[in-house]
């Protein structure tokens, strides 16, 4: 059955239309089985934050950074992309995809072949191609997405660091 309704909270005539959240839910938010199964080389997978290193929120008026070692084992690309920790949807800003990874142009490797992002209201000199814009007043979280994740991050013998407060 299909529903005209465009209300986002899934109301109708002042009641919650619970078949259209069941129908939202199934479709675009549960798992699938290809979700909850690394398979090397194929597919994707994540890893999520939502805290720095010392177990706290992340502030959107300050400034961190992670570190991500050399050789990310995928098979195709890597990226961090920030979401918003209200709307679950990609963080607002002046940029427009909050995303960076080994697909970003300008994104600038360190000597060892490693890369430091950093989270911040403006970007740190010298580092604007691997900074993505934070919101003072709002808080935020991280996806690293593995796309075609290699057996070292199956494994975990490869790992991020953790996301470190700058100031």
């Amino acid at each position: 059955m299909a529903y005209a309704n465009k209300d986002t909270a899934f109301e109708e005539n002042g009641a919650y239309n619970l078949d259209a959240r069941v129908l939202f839910h199934f479709g675009y938010i549960v798992v699938s089985p290809a979700m909850a199964v690394t398979v090397p080389g194929k597919g994707s997978d994540y890893g999520l934050a939502m805290l720095d290193s010392k177990g706290r929120p992340l502030d959107g008026s300050k400034t961190y950074k992670l570190h991500i070692p050399p050789d990310p084992p995928v098979k195709d690309f890597w990226a961090v992309t920030m979401y918003d920790t209200q709307t679950r949807s990609q963080l607002q800003t002046d940029q427009q995809f909050p995303t960076l990874g080994s697909q970003t142009e300008g994104l600038q490797a360190n000597a060892d072949g490693s890369y430091d992002i950093y989270f911040a209201p403006e970007p740190p000199a010298g580092r604007e191609g691997n900074w993505l814009q934070t919101v003072p007043g709002k808080s935020w979280w991280i996806g690293l997405r593995m796309y075609g994740p290699l057996q070292p991050w199956i494994d975990q013998s490869w790992r991020p660091g953790e996301i470190e407060l700058v100031d």
